[in-house]
């Protein structure tokens, strides 16, 4: 079976369904498509196999924590579609992902993202700490289909790819500052970009359209020691003169991807000096929450204990609790919990 085929298969449908639904049953969109399953996985394999499926509109919204994004998201029967293509796709990109890309894969995370900065602060003294301007909404989509063409097997699954890129398409326009690059004209404004964050298919996608860039600095830079985290990435080296030099070819290179480096931040430290990652600050011996986090989580717990209830407020902690616990944390922890009465509930 071809590509397509596959993602058509009523056993892969069933469960992307599951996928999709999980945590979610009994509640709104994905009640009412559970409602009558069967036939709404019947029409969907039909349009499918027809190649008549249409994506539906995004419904979008704000979260300001850890900074202010657009979320949109997909209606169920979509993200039923979305779940399905990868299903079949992720087994070919996996074999293409370098193993220390972090973000949205199995077996992988923000954790273990942490642990891996932490084994190279303790063998380099400096790193480069790297992101990228506006990522998402800057993801170009000409250049994000040939990638993806180049790691499939066939391309019998495009145009279900690009109806899903043709449907997020302008979803995230007004979170995007124009930018030319090399050899653009005037028309260049009006590439399609962007990808809607909150997809499934735009996290996937987001660390395949860096795949090409993840192997350029493993191979042609010759940095062995390198993590990303979707745009967040650290390499880390001895000499601050050759990371410079990697600096200009990292933004050299990623105009080729049309994206853009935050050149202001991006600059050699030593590795003792600590390196604010992923909600945490990461020295060689150890680790500290960064402090804005602990404020975000007081202002929340203290909303929670005035309007929730005790199980949501439990949830909460207990949450909390499992994330910053991989940090050295054990004081934050009894104050915050005393704090609020909880530390014996």
């Amino acid at each position: 079976m071809n590509l397509h085929e596959q993602i058509c298969d009523w056993e892969n449908l069933r469960l992307a369904y599951a996928n999709a639904s999980r945590g979610k049953r009994g509640r709104g969109a994905t009640a009412l498509f559970e409602s009558l399953l069967a036939d709404n996985l019947l029409e969907l394999e039909q349009e499918l196999r027809e190649q008549t499926y249409q994506p539906g509109e995004y419904s979008s919204f704000y979260i300001h924590e850890p900074k202010k994004r657009l979320i949109s998201a997909a209606p169920f029967r979509d993200r039923v579609v979305h779940h399905a293509l990868c299903n079949m796709t992720v087994p070919y990109f996996e074999k293409l992902f370098i193993a220390d890309s972090y973000a949205n894969r199995v077996g992988k995370g923000t954790h273990r993202a942490i642990d891996r900065c932490q084994q190279f602060a303790r063998k380099y003294k400096y790193v480069l700490q790297c992101d990228i301007v506006q990522f998402f909404p800057s993801i170009d989509h000409a250049v994000l289909q040939e990638t993806l063409k180049a790691m499939l097997p066939d391309e019998s699954a495009s145009w279900l790819i690009d109806r899903i890129l043709a449907g997020g398409r302008g979803v995230l326009a007004g979170e995007y500052d124009m930018v030319y690059f090399s050899n653009d004209d005037l028309l260049a404004a009006n590439r399609a970009r962007g990808l809607p964050i909150g997809n499934l298919t735009s996290q996937l996608w987001a660390n395949c359209y860096m795949n090409p860039f993840d192997h350029f600095v493993r191979r042609e830079l010759g940095c062995a020691a390198y993590i990303r985290y979707v745009d967040d990435f650290l390499l880390f080296g001895d000499n601050k003169s050759e990371m410079m030099k990697w600096r200009d070819a990292i933004i050299k290179r990623l105009e080729k991807l049309r994206l853009t480096l935050h050149k202001g931040s991006a600059h050699p430290h030593p590795v003792s000096t600590g390196i604010p990652f992923l909600g945490f600050r990461v020295f060689p011996d150890y680790r500290r929450v960064k402090q804005r986090k602990g404020f975000a989580f007081r202002r929340k717990l203290r909303y929670l204990t005035q309007v929730a209830g005790r199980e949501t407020v439990r949830a909460s902690v207990q949450g909390w609790i499992n994330h910053v616990r991989y940090a050295d944390t054990l004081h934050l922890r009894q104050s915050m919990l005393s704090e609020f009465n909880l530390l014996h509930g």
